[in-house]
């Protein structure tokens, strides 16, 4: 990659992430229900901790001398990333992958309204027609009041609500908190929490195809969150961002390919209007952003 541009590396890691994002769901899927939630979080969650532990300090983001306001919202973002990984993993385990994939890039839109109501950010009439149009969309894939609508919708829309919070808690994390070091507590956190769950029910032994399964998820979260922190050294935020909606091709086309789905032609339109109206606002935050930092011309004399 040395040859490309920054923008280009940026990218492509930006479609390495998302790619290896959705390759492990679709491992998770590939479980069918086959041994407790809890179980395969735990089981995860204690490698993949272990592993950012390692990248927080080859990477040299390992900080836990931090202020007092951090760790509580490292810590609200935890708790956040654990609600949202039982009602995302819950969700997918039940609905088509692609389904599931594309309630989830609702989040430029949700993280942009949160932030409007929750911290009284200033949105203009584009991004606030975004956002309506973009809810329609999202209306066009769960579709309430039909046979189409079902506990797996909610619990996919709960996990887009829980994903939401943690954006938008990690955006009040001061710049002395390395990403890296974020990454790493919320992973432990999500792990306590599903051993915490984990109380009570019976784990099964593992096959050779689970023990597989596992480690492909395992392998793959680590992977998309390696190239994700590497996405944020490259690249400007405008032309990398809408990358991030490569994820939703990916998980069209292995839910075809591995599970023998298709979604419904109004699914599609429905993703298609949420990808549209996300590009536009990711976009058009990164025009503001450049705007406001755009230096003041001297006056004339």
């Amino acid at each position: 990659m040395s040859r490309l541009s920054d923008n280009m590396r940026g990218a492509l890691l930006m479609c390495l992430s998302m790619a290896a994002f959705t390759f492990g769901d679709a491992a998770i899927k590939a479980t069918a229900g086959a041994l407790p939630l809890s179980q395969l979080l735990v089981l995860r969650g204690i490698l993949a901790s272990s592993a950012f532990l390692v990248m927080a300090w080859y990477f040299k983001g390992l900080q836990l001398r931090l202020p007092r306001r951090d760790w509580v919202l490292i810590g609200v973002r935890g708790l956040s990333e654990a609600v949202a990984a039982y009602f995302f993993l819950t969700a997918l385990l039940a609905m088509p992958l692609a389904n599931v994939t594309a309630l989830l890039q609702m989040l430029p839109l949700t993280v942009t309204l949160g932030g409007a109501i929750v911290f009284r950010e200033a949105v203009g009439w584009r991004r606030w027609t975004a956002i309506v149009v973009g809810f329609c969309g999202m209306l066009l894939i769960v579709r309430p009041g039909t046979d189409g609508f079902t506990s797996a919708s909610a619990y996919a829309l709960c996990a887009v609500l829980a994903v939401t919070i943690r954006d938008l808690v990690t955006r009040r994390v001061s710049p002395v908190a390395p990403s890296l070091t974020v990454t790493f507590v919320s992973s432990v956190m999500v792990t306590l929490f599903a051993a915490g769950w984990s109380f009570g029910q019976d784990w099964v032994a593992l096959t050779p195809w689970l023990i597989g399964l596992v480690l492909l998820a395992t392998g793959f979260i680590i992977a998309a969150y390696l190239c994700s922190v590497m996405v944020m050294r490259v690249g400007e935020v405008s032309f990398v961002a809408p990358f991030r909606y490569t994820g939703l091709v990916w998980a069209l086309i292995l839910g075809f390919v591995i599970f023998g789905e298709w979604p419904e032609p109004l699914t599609l339109l429905g993703a298609a209007i949420i990808v549209s109206t996300g590009v536009f606002s990711l976009l058009r935050e990164a025009q503001l952003n450049r705007q406001v930092r755009k230096p003041l011309a001297p006056r004339q004399p």
